[in-house]
This record gives C-alpha cells, structure tokens and sequence, in this order.
C-alpha cells in the first residue's frame, strides 16, 4: 500500500465532484433555455441526456475513487484498469479547452480563474490517473 498515493486519489476524488460546480454553472451561464429553443424537442432532449451522462460520469469517478483510493492505490489489473479509463476521459477533455471558444462567455476576473482552474484540475486528473494505471509494478 502507498499511503501517499492513497491520499492523492482521494485528493483527486474529491476535486472531480468540485468540478460539478462549475458544470452546474453551465446551463445557466451559458443561457441554454433560450439558446437551444431553435432545436427540436429531440435534440434538446439528447443534449440534456448527453450531459447529464457526462454529470453521472464524474459522479462515479469522484465517488468510486473516494470510496476505493486504497484498493487503487494497491495496483491491481482493476484498478489499474479503472484509473486509465478515468486518465483517457480527462485526457481527451483536456484538449477541448483549447477548441471550445469561450472567450465571449469569460465576462469576469473569476469565470476566467475558474476556466484556468478546471484546465489545472484536467492536467492533474490526467496526470495522477495515468501514473497509478501505468505505474511500475
């Protein structure tokens, strides 16, 4: 067992719920009510569940690796298997800060701290999930 390894993840569990935050933010910060209008019921619809999936997801990588930073820690093929999904979803969304134009919507000295922030917390989730899946054995 690693007790610093241990505690990273749990570090890393509990900022992903953090990251919630700022993804309940969206929807109204980003005026969806009125912007999605122009869709049809449908496409609506599978936006919100789209998100929502999304919203389900970091729930279970926070809560999962909370409950579970011991045995992930332990580096079994589970785990190890957990934490590189967990490092490839954070990777990939790591690179959409930089395609996403959001500069029309960072109106403020904190939305531009939080943006910078979430893009700090996406290098780090990607970084410690990658090393505890692909770290020596």
């Amino acid at each position: 067992m690693n007790p610093t390894l241990e505690t990273l993840l749990r570090v890393a569990g509990g900022l992903q719920l953090c990251v919630l935050i700022a993804s309940a933010l969206v929807p109204f910060r980003l005026n969806w009510r009125e912007e999605l209008a122009c869709l049809s019921p449908l496409h609506r619809q599978m936006y919100w569940v789209y998100g929502g999936y999304v919203v389900l997801s970091i729930v279970a990588f926070g809560l999962i690796t909370l409950l579970n930073a011991e045995q992930l820690a332990g580096g079994d093929f589970l785990a190890r298997s957990f934490c590189l999904y967990v490092a490839i979803f954070w990777g990939l969304r790591l690179p959409l800060q930089t395609v996403f134009d959001v500069k029309v919507h960072l109106t403020t000295w904190w939305l531009k701290l939080g943006y910078h922030a979430l893009t700090l917390l996406f290098v780090c989730f990607t970084a410690i999930y990658a090393y505890v899946a692909l770290r020596p054995a």
